[in-house]
């Protein structure tokens, strides 16, 4: 008997790069033939896809959501699965699929879809910033106009790596305006100047770009990254080590532990970025985590620490 008897799937269709063919239909079969009873919603891009999801599961009368996109799709899954008090499932759909890669779950669907009929559930802590939720990372400042690139870039060639990888290089040589921010972390406060704030809660991606902080992060911290340098190409450099995996703490960025964080910006409003969405935010910024867990089906052979 699989571990999920009925699910509620929400299908980005825009997600990732993919070319087998009608995936809504290759979904359903593949649930079918694992036993689970299925109704698939896909969002059309213009209502809020929290509130979408939220009243798909409602009409569903499922036990389970499960997020068929990519990360920011899944964090907007994982909200509304953690507002209605009930599990989430993945079938990875994105670019890069670092939440489920970093939970062990097969970006190919018929592993996803195992997961879902064999696996275990999982608790997850939530990040949120400005009580919006997010699963890998938040940042203000140059990652947020590379999102905006890169949406350009898509649009004209397609989603792929390589043409998130240039979306990179072509907003970090044209970004112009560091930040003057004030941060408080933990109750402690502290006034820089940089291009970039990265909080990380991802320990799986810091590992993958051999940065430090994932041991933090599984311990319940944030690890937030300060780029150093404020010119173009000292940017381009960080970028370029950072893909080697060669980006070194204290020459190349700041790192801070917190659990509590909160950013000033000088603003009243500031362009965020979270899991590859991005929006204008009231400040002051706030990064915490969520009081209580999400449980999320991982495979069964994981260990639920």
């Amino acid at each position: 008997m699989p571990a999920v008897r009925n699910v509620c799937v929400i299908l980005n269709e825009r997600s990732g790069d993919h070319a087998e063919g009608d995936r809504r239909a290759r979904i359903s079969a593949l649930l079918d033939e694992a036993g689970i009873a299925s109704k698939i919603a896909v969002p059309d891009g213009e209502e809020d896809l929290v509130v979408f999801a939220r009243k798909a599961l409602e009409r569903s009368g499922a036990e389970m959501l499960v997020a068929a996109g990519g990360d920011g799709t899944i964090a907007a899954v994982a909200a509304a699965s953690h507002d209605a008090g009930v599990p989430m499932g993945v079938i990875p759909q994105g670019t890069f699929n670092y939440f489920a890669r970093g939970l062990d779950i097969p970006e190919d669907m018929e592993g996803a879809v195992e997961v879902l009929a064999t696996g275990q559930l999982h608790d997850m802590p939530l990040g949120e910033v400005n009580g919006e939720v997010f699963l890998n990372n938040t940042s203000l400042g140059v990652y947020p106009l590379i999102l905006q690139r890169r949406e350009s870039i898509y649009n004209r060639w397609g989603r792929s790596r390589l043409a998130a990888y240039w979306s990179v290089l072509l907003a970090l040589t044209g970004f112009r305006r560091p930040l003057k921010l004030r941060l408080t972390l933990d109750g402690r406060e502290v006034k820089l100047r940089t291009p970039l704030a990265f909080v990380a809660k991802s320990a799986y991606q810091l590992e993958r770009f051999n940065l430090d902080g994932a041991d933090a992060i599984r311990d319940g911290h944030f690890a937030l990254f300060t780029a150093k340098g404020e010119r173009s190409i000292d940017l381009v450099r960080t970028a370029l080590k950072l893909a080697g995996g060669s980006a070194q703490n204290g020459s190349d960025f700041d790192l801070q532990i917190a659990r509590d964080i909160t950013i000033q910006t000088g603003h009243k409003r500031t362009l965020v970025a979270r899991d590859g969405e991005k929006a204008m935010m009231k400040t002051p910024i706030r990064v915490r985590l969520r009081d209580a867990p999400l449980k999320v089906m991982v495979p069964g052979a994981r260990s639920t620490e």
